[in-house]
């Protein structure tokens, strides 16, 4: 009987380390697995799910916005945390451009200057042991400016760039106008960056009950879903040009940097020109229902019980007076190292964000209590006399909300070390539900599968035995005539479960996008209607996510067998056998695209470079697949190569982003775009940028693949 089919009660009574002994006695990478998996097993057993728990309670006791005393308080903690389990610890300040509000005042009018809103509405439902925190700060937009600003209503749905170009077929302009959008399809600060671009003056954003309310299911408190009152707060920080403090790209922000060092603000291009705040949909309906004008195209209709119209005659008029107090503000990351005995200067990390918009119970803080479990199981290691090879350090960031302010200063005030760091593993949003997932860089898709393998679930046999049949479950629902590995859509053939891909909104970005760090980010998912609100705490998470916190546990054991297994590999276990074959299936797609709109690309040099680099590839991992123990100069190959692939110029419009096959979309910023340059070029139509493209893909690739043909003599 498979592993996964074993009740939960048999799961219960077995200890976890005779679980983990039918975990592969073989591991890509190590000569002799054996002895790594006893290490394993002896930290599989230590994280508690109790402890979780503990923790999640102690970070989620009150809200703690990055740069609060309250925030201070948890680096703390963390620290403290730290430093019990035998780490080297430290907590390191920066000082950021940051905006807190002061005052926050939306109201609507119709033609007859009949009030018909005036917000925001405070979020509340019956019931809910936090809502009422004197600390709980007015919703508002990290990085929008202040502004009062009156103007007719437009609805454009999604915010995208097709659905300002659907207006524009209807003869409806929004210069001038407050853009009424709905958060989902791309990312908050793109919605705002292509109504400025349109000229808009100001924007509001709000939470359809479609995308995650009642049409969904049970709202909070009787189940998982955002109440009427609920809204998303969240960064507007044009992230898809530059994260980071908008004042220093590039350049870490450190408290003594000269003010010579930074951009003025009003240069910096990262922040957003017009106002824009959250709404409930208790506050958005009564302006929607006033809307007049065309009915809107197909697609556009949410969940409210009414026609939807996109407006443009000011038959509805809002007021936006959003009064912002901007300041250098201090944030506090904490980082534990463990010094490696054998490649001290190879830095294998381990982070997750601290910071919240408020309680943050799923949002980050699931993560952190599982990254503190995993410090403990570690730190437990270190008792026993055991030392890894390569260091490794533990990092809770700071102001990730703001725009992955804490990890982007972080990185580059220390880009000599990243370039022999040899991974990053990013936990965010640790537990909202039991549905194991992960997104990672193609060479380390096959690592992440063979951790989970290791790593006991709490619904029985391992993580990645309840990952596939959750997989395959979810294909039958939606492809009912299609196998699981089966190829969909074109896509690069995958065996065994689903990872997909990094864009960016998490704390691996500027890892991988600037540095070339190899990076993975792993989460347990479930409904999860309360994002970046007040109800985002302590009494939903344990009512909907993981009452009993073995998700957590499961989380701490997946957390730190990547960082174990990492360290002490004898040969870096990077699989650029479908690194390349990915490549090469983005080439393709890339071509077929270009040939439907009617451009004329020569990709035969960028083929041919992927063709090699998959040559290089196969031959590598030969060598790979037997290391004789002495791969010292074959691992600063491997590592080399993921650097390769960076670009000195970055991408067009926005040279921070320097990978030229992974970054954020700049229409989507939390999707990834595949060879973005290319990519991005071909959909603006811009034949000579994306034929420049293909030659920066295609040197980036022969020197990965010379990088390893080298390696294999």
């Amino acid at each position: 009987m498979p592993l996964f089919r074993k009740c939960l009660l048999l799961f219960l009574l077995v200890p976890a380390v005779a679980l983990a002994q039918s975990a592969p006695k073989q591991f890509f990478g190590y000569k002799d697995f054996s002895a790594q998996a006893k290490i394993d097993a002896d930290f599989i057993s230590v994280p508690s799910a109790q402890l979780a728990g503990e923790d999640l309670k102690t970070l989620t006791a009150a809200p703690h916005i990055a740069g609060s005393s309250e925030d201070y308080a948890t680096a703390q903690f963390v620290a403290a945390k730290f430093k019990a389990a035998g780490l080297e610890t430290e907590i390191i300040p920066y000082v950021a451009w940051m905006n807190l509000p002061v005052s926050i005042h939306v109201s609507a009018r119709d033609a007859s200057d009949k009030l018909l809103m005036n917000g925001p509405t405070r979020e509340h439902v019956a019931g809910d042991r936090f809502q009422n925190n004197p600390h709980v700060v007015t919703p508002f937009n990290g990085s929008s400016p202040s502004g009062d600003v009156t103007a007719g209503v437009v609805y454009v749905n999604y915010g995208r760039p097709q659905d300002f170009a659907a207006l524009d077929k209807l003869g409806i302009s929004v210069k001038g106008k407050i853009v009424l959008v709905r958060y989902g399809a791309n990312f908050r600060g793109v919605k705002v960056y292509i109504a400025q671009q349109h000229g808009a003056a100001g924007v509001l954003i709000y939470s359809d009950p479609a995308d995650d309310g009642y049409f969904r299911g049970e709202t909070y408190p009787k189940g998982p879903y955002r109440p009427p009152t609920g809204l998303q707060m969240g960064s507007v920080q044009y992230m898809f040009l530059y994260p980071g403090d908008s004042t220093t790209p590039g350049i870490a922000s450190t408290p003594n940097l000269p003010e010579s060092k930074r951009i003025p603000p009003a240069d910096a291009v990262s922040l957003p020109r017009i106002p824009s705040q959250p709404l409930s949909w208790h506050d958005a309906e009564p302006i929607l229902k006033a809307l007049a004008g065309p009915v809107v195209p197909h697609g556009w209709q949410g969940a409210l019980p009414f026609t939807y119209h996109a407006g443009g005659a000011d038959q509805v008029k809002v007021h936006m007076a959003l009064k912002q107090d901007y300041k250098f503000r201090t944030i506090w990351d904490v980082i534990g190292k463990i010094p490696g005995t054998e490649y001290p200067n190879d830095w294998v990390i381990a982070g997750n964000h601290r910071d919240a918009w408020v309680y943050g119970a799923v949002d980050p803080n699931s993560g952190t209590a599982a990254m503190l479990e995993a410090v403990r199981g570690i730190g437990s290691l270190l008792t026993q006399g055991w030392k890894p090879k390569r260091t490794i350090v533990f990092a809770s960031w700071d102001a990730e909300e703001e725009g992955l302010i804490g990890s982007t200063e972080w990185t580059e005030g220390h880009r000599k070390e990243l370039l022999h760091a040899v991974a990053y593993f990013n936990m965010d949003v640790g537990v909202s539900g039991p549905d194991f997932d992960a997104e990672a860089v193609p060479s380390l898709k096959q690592f992440v599968r063979d951790v989970t393998k290791q790593a006991p679930s709490p619904a029985g046999g391992t993580v990645y035995e309840q990952w596939v049949k959750k997989q395959a479950e979810d294909v039958a629902k939606t492809h009912p005539n299609l196998g699981f590995n089966q190829d969909r859509e074109g896509s690069e053939q995958e065996t065994g479960a689903r990872i997909g891909d990094l864009g960016s909104g998490s704390d691996y970005s500027p890892f991988l996008q600037h540095f070339g760090v190899p990076s993975t980010d792993i989460s347990s998912g479930g409904p999860y209607g309360v994002y970046h609100s007040v109800f985002d705490n302590y009494q939903w998470f344990t009512q909907n996510a993981d009452p009993s916190f073995k998700y957590e546990q499961q989380q701490a054991r997946v957390f730190g067998l990547e960082a174990l297994d990492m360290a002490d590999a004898d040969v870096l276990p990077y699989d650029y056998v479908t690194y390349a074959r990915e490549i090469g299936q983005y080439l393709f797609n890339a071509q077929k695209k270009a040939s439907g709109k009617g451009m004329m690309l020569d990709f035969d040099a960028a083929n041919a470079a992927a063709k090699q680099f998959l040559a290089a590839a196969e031959s590598i991992k030969k060598r790979q697949e037997h290391p004789t123990g002495n791969e010292a100069a074959l691992n600063v190959a491997l590592r080399q190569t993921e650097e390769d692939l960076l670009s000195k110029q970055g991408l067009p419009g926005r040279p921070w982003y320097k990978h030229t096959i992974y970054a954020p979309g700049k229409y989507t910023g939390y999707a990834a775009v595949v060879i973005p340059g290319v990519n991005e070029a071909i959909d603006a139509k811009d034949a000579t940028t994306a034929q420049q493209q293909l030659g920066v893909v295609t040197a980036a690739l022969t020197r990965a693949a010379a990088t390893l043909q080298d390696a294999s003599r």
